[in-house]
């Protein structure tokens, strides 16, 4: 994470944990929710090596220069996600918490095999694999087999405003800014490609409303819109880093307990 990212991150945290000395009531919270994780244009940059047997159309042993571009489009199934958080109500309808996060959601399918600019789906799959002898598959076969995950695992700080705050129905917006430990896993048709994880700053909005149960206990529903910057992982199939888009939205359900008077 850059340096000036982990400044503004240690500056949000600091505020939202400096906060409770005005603080009226605690609270700790816990909720469920429906993954909908956006696909990835994902887009990468090769080492130096040859290919394998994908003649007619790229002869076995063509070089390939480091640093040429490729990429493909990769679709999510929905997941599910989890949270918890403890935070503070002050009075003045703002509330603010530090949320744990995890979410996964499990790839459905790959499609659009680019290498420097060219589809290569129709290409037999070993050129890709550095085989001299072709397997009788082309790579948009073996892709779309679209084994694999996206893993999230996240720390926020949130800051929310509480609309109609003495009313047992409380509409509210957020927002946060945190951090989030991404690891991503393709393995189309078992074929590993990628299997690694990056550290990224996340921020995240959101919106619901919550419903006071009674004086100790409510319930609330809410949407977040959550993102981070393109992960940066490793190629295991041949040399490169590949970039994948994590952006996603959540729909959740969940409960709070509210301490104090």
């Amino acid at each position: 994470m850059k340096l000036c990212s982990a400044i503004a991150l240690l500056a949000v945290m600091s505020a939202t944990l400096a906060a409770p000395a005005a603080a009226q009531d605690w609270y700790a919270s816990a909720s469920a929710g429906y993954l909908l994780q956006n696909d990835s244009s994902n887009k990468g940059t090769s080492g130096a090596f040859t290919t394998g047997n994908g003649a007619p159309v790229i002869p076995f042993g063509t070089a390939i220069a480091a640093g040429t571009l490729y990429g493909w489009e990769t679709e999510f199934d929905n997941g599910y996600a989890l949270s918890g958080e403890v935070g503070a109500y002050y009075g003045n309808s703002l509330r603010s918490g530090i949320e744990i996060s995890q979410n996964k959601a499990d790839v459905d399918t790959h499609s659009g095999v680019n290498v420097a600019g060219t589809v290569i789906d129709g290409v037999d799959a070993a050129v890709l694999t550095g085989s001299d002898t072709q397997l009788g598959a082309t790579v948009g076969a073996v892709v779309a087999d679209g084994r694999g995950d996206i893993k999230s695992t996240s720390i926020f700080a949130n800051l929310y405003y509480d609309f109609n705050a003495a009313g047992p129905i409380r509409p509210y917006v957020g927002a946060g800014l945190g951090y989030s430990d991404v690891e991503v896993t393709y393995r189309p048709s078992g074929v590993g490609i990628i299997d690694d994880s990056e550290g990224k700053l996340a921020w995240q909005l959101k919106g619901g409303a919550t419903w006071a149960f009674s004086d100790k206990i409510e319930f609330f529903g809410e949407a977040t819109y959550r993102a981070t910057d393109d992960v940066e992982l490793k190629n295991d199939l041949f040399p490169g880093t590949l970039n994948v888009e994590n952006t996603q939205t959540l729909l959740s359900l969940g409960a709070r307990y509210r301490f104090g008077s």
